[in-house]
């Protein structure tokens, strides 16, 4: 995988035209923006293009408008607070067709260091589809791409890999280019003992991932619901747990790589049992700790109990590199939360680097508030997935190498 991309530390950009590609999908309600953490997150690239004299024009996608207008999924709120927390106007090119006559003129009437927004690059139905003719458009704004919207990297999408292959010049943003040094040099080239640690429900969504991982890290800890696919491969009685029948073999096949290339894999000891799933999901529940071993067959388990806690600390103590990505348990009840909660902890205190890998286990530890105690919380929950499968993802690969 070529990780060694140009950046906007790398080009001059004083009285250019560049297009910047940010991840602004934020929620919003009744017009509000309730979680500004991606645009917090784009403001150093943006300051940069601006400090060097670009004329700065922003896009990015908004929710699912599936290539025609909605008004309730305009980036029109974006940049009203991106003004606000830049200091300075950012103008937005209010245009259905995103590169419109409207976005035509407010770009040609642009100085150096003057910042617009586009409409959402999802009003347009070749986005994601990748489509020549809105490339052409996007790439006729611009001397200069700077892709620093990792949540859609491992998306071939023309406001991120089209339009960089028609630009001139395309380089990553600081956003994009953390993620590449943290997740992607986590797994090409870690510091040893590397150690990873997979959670979540499915086994399903992490076949790669573990397949990947077993052959790059030293440890490999499984949690979660997809734990008990692990155990039922051991032999183990699981109870009512979440499991993947299709999937046994293959966790069998996992076990047997393992010990093949000698790696440690670690599955859970015991485990918080509970007699039916809370409804609603952070409802009081009746808990029991079994071990994986003398699991009652009318109980399931929803947590890593405190032996497996302790193992699992245990083996991040000694780490030099860690990764994680997915929760330990029914993390969204406070009862079934301890096992995430653990190893959220155990990440906390390391001196070891400690690469959150998106989505579940990104919110899981700022929720716990340990957000600031870890090396890098990654942006994307599916791009960092991919990253850990050893996938090439487009948008970064669409960017020049140095």
């Amino acid at each position: 995988m070529g990780l060694n991309k140009k950046s906007v530390d790398d080009i001059s950009v004083a009285g250019k035209k560049v297009l910047c590609r940010c991840d602004f999908n934020v929620p919003l309600k009744e017009g509000k923006i309730t979680d500004e953490n991606r645009l917090v997150a784009a403001l150093p690239t943006i300051k940069k293009l601006i400090a060097d004299g670009g004329k700065v024009i922003l896009c990015s996608h908004l929710g699912k408008p599936k290539g025609e207008p909605k008004p309730e999924l305009s980036l029109a709120p974006v940049a009203k607070r991106l003004s606000e927390l830049l200091g300075q106007e950012v103008k937005f090119a209010a245009d259905n067709e995103v590169v419109g006559a409207n976005a035509k003129a407010a770009v040609e009437a642009m100085k150096d260091g003057d910042v617009i927004l586009l409409e959402n690059t999802r009003y347009r139905k070749e986005e994601t589809k990748n489509g020549e003719e809105f490339s052409k458009d996007l790439a006729s704004l611009c001397d200069v791409f700077v892709n620093d919207a990792f949540g859609t990297a491992h998306r071939a999408h023309c406001s991120n890999v089209g339009v960089a292959q028609l630009a001139d010049t395309a380089v990553v943003g600081y956003l994009m280019q953390k993620e590449i040094d943290f997740l992607g040099n986590a797994v090409e080239n870690p510091v040893r003992p590397f150690v990873a640690i997979l959670g979540g429900a499915k086994v399903a969504d992490k076949l790669n991932v573990i397949d990947n991982l077993l052959e790059k890290c030293d440890t490999l800890i499984i949690g979660g619901g997809m734990a008990y696919t692990f155990l039922k491969a051991q032999g183990y009685e699981i109870g009512t747990s979440l499991v993947d029948d299709s999937k046994v073999d293959y966790c069998k096949e996992m076990i047997a790589k393992a010990e093949k290339l000698g790696k440690k894999l670690l599955l859970p000891v015991d485990a918080v049992t509970i007699k039916e799933f809370p409804n609603p999901i952070d409802a009081a529940v009746e808990t029991e700790i079994c071990d994986s071993n003398a699991m009652p067959a009318d109980r399931q388990g929803c947590d890593i109990g405190p032996k497996t806690q302790a193992l699992f600390a245990e083996a991040v103590k000694s780490a030099k590199t860690v990764v994680w990505n997915g929760p330990m348990g029914v993390f969204e009840n406070p009862t079934l939360a301890e096992g995430t909660i653990a190893v959220a902890k155990a990440l906390a205190e390391t001196d070891a680097t400690t690469i959150i890998g998106g989505g579940d286990s990104a919110a899981a530890v700022n929720t716990l508030g340990f957000g600031d105690k870890m090396s890098h919380i990654s942006t994307g929950g599916g791009a960092s997935l991919e990253f850990l499968e050893g996938k090439e993802l487009p948008g970064v690969a669409a960017a020049n190498d140095k």
